[in-house]
């Protein structure tokens, strides 16, 4: 009988890491690796399978068609991994968790993320806070909080890791025209505020008058004022709604909204737990989205 070949958990997990994020040092990033570790990592696993599993070039790197066959595989592997040592660990860490969340990425992102960390680890008690992002980094500084996620710039340096990144769009009532509009009416959350300020940069850097027509600290008091027609706004494309419009002719261009995930050094176990629950459940999320 020929001998068995053990997959390694830790390549996997490499992999799977590559395979969403299309980079090798954003894997990195993820893992707490180099880039050149991951890399190995990689060809180690390859090496075990017989296969390759990307293909690489200076610009991107992609799956072969052996990687897309194996990429399903691997993520099975990887939940009944972490499906075991979930449950093999649930009874043993507990306390409380601090998160803080921007309020509409949380409403639209989180309740299902943190009904299964609930129903999985009972002994850890969840106090979830939703702010503006600089107010989070202010309590996450005062030591208020233990995990945060943020808004951030793309390419946001060492704010973080990031675990989300979408596109943002100016949205108005159907209808809305901004080519036609001397003076653009800005619905946004109060400052600061990271959708509020890209809105006014993009218009400021297509030479576009703006005056702020609506300020609400609230996603439905902004929702409001835009089925209202009190203006347009940004927003995670994810976030309109479908009686709203995305607003693309002769729109400024605005870059992608980026979602960071940080944590308070002297947080314990338990946020460690959560953490490490949000980054796979949000990985799955980008996954799926495709």
């Amino acid at each position: 009988m020929p001998n068995a070949t053990n997959l390694d958990l830790d390549l996997i997990r490499a992999f799977v890491m590559v395979s969403e994020s299309r980079s090798f040092t954003r894997a990195g990033e993820r893992l707490g690796r180099s880039q050149s570790a991951v890399s190995l990592q990689v060809r180690r696993l390859e090496d075990l399978i017989g296969e390759p599993l990307f293909q690489r070039d200076a610009r991107r790197v992609s799956l072969t068609d052996k990687g897309e066959v194996f990429l399903a595989q691997a993520r099975r592997l990887l939940r009944v991994n972490d499906d075991i040592i979930a449950a093999l660990a649930a009874d043993e860490v507990e306390g409380e968790v601090r998160l803080g969340a921007p309020e509409d990425f949380a409403t639209a992102h989180l309740p299902a993320v943190l009904g299964a960390f609930a129903r999985s680890h009972p002994r850890i008690a969840l106090s979830v806070t939703c702010d503006l992002t600089l107010r989070l980094l202010d309590r996450m500084s005062a030591g208020e909080l233990d995990l945060a996620l943020v808004k951030r710039e793309p390419l946001g340096g060492e704010l973080g890791v990031r675990v989300w990144r979408e596109p943002l769009v100016w949205v108005g009532r159907d209808g809305e025209d901004l080519a036609s509009t001397k003076v653009v009416s800005l619905i946004a959350a109060p400052s600061p505020c990271v959708y509020r300020r890209r809105a006014t940069t993009a218009l400021d850097e297509a030479g576009r008058a703006w005056r702020i027509a609506y300020t609400s600290p609230s996603v439905a008091g902004q929702l409001a004022a835009l089925r209202a027609g009190l203006g347009v706004s940004v927003l995670p494309r994810a976030m309109v709604p479908d009686d709203l419009a995305i607003i693309g002719e002769d729109a400024p261009p605005l870059a992608d909204g980026e979602i960071a995930l940080i944590r308070n050094r002297e947080a314990g176990p338990a946020a460690d737990r959560l953490a490490e629950h949000v980054l796979a459940a949000l990985d799955r999320a980008v996954a799926q989205r495709g």
